[in-house]
């Protein structure tokens, strides 16, 4: 016995809300040096307890020998080895799809820590990442795209 096509459309709109939220930011994304463009490092995302965050996994830069550590860091990180550190923490699901915000965001390179916010696309394989202080405006963003 086939369902009516009025049955079927109302299962395939109760099912559309959980198939939009089952895209997340979790994964292994690809970032991008702001000065060259061209693939900067491996970040895996992870989700522990309702946040993300996330961690660089490989330099991909020739220059980079997996030695580099965070000397302009002020918190815990400095000293530290960019590579395995947590630069981006705290981040949950916004009121709207795909947005994850609250979170906050450290550029390794001047060892600042920003407030930050993501923004996944439809599809789930680029990431807008962006770190501002006070309001998003004020800020900067990069394209990460998802590589697994």
């Amino acid at each position: 016995m086939m369902a009516s096509p009025k049955k079927l459309l109302v299962a395939v709109l109760m099912m559309l809300p959980m198939a939009l939220q089952a895209a997340d930011l979790s994964g292994l994304w690809q970032t991008t040096d702001d000065k060259t463009g061209k693939p900067r490092s491996l970040v895996r995302i992870a989700e522990s307890g309702g946040e993300y965050h996330a961690v660089v996994e490989k330099g991909l830069l020739a220059t980079d020998t997996g030695d580099a550590v965070c000397d302009k860091c002020t918190d815990e990180r400095r000293g530290q080895k960019i590579i395995g550190m947590t630069i981006a923490k705290h981040l949950k699901a916004g009121s709207k799809p795909h947005v994850y915000e609250n979170g906050e965001i450290l550029d390794p390179e001047n060892g600042k820590t920003y407030q930050c916010k993501m923004t996944l696309s439809p599809n789930g394989n680029e990431l807008e990442v962006r770190g501002f202080i006070g309001i998003s405006l004020i800020g900067r963003s990069q394209t990460w795209k998802r590589v697994e």
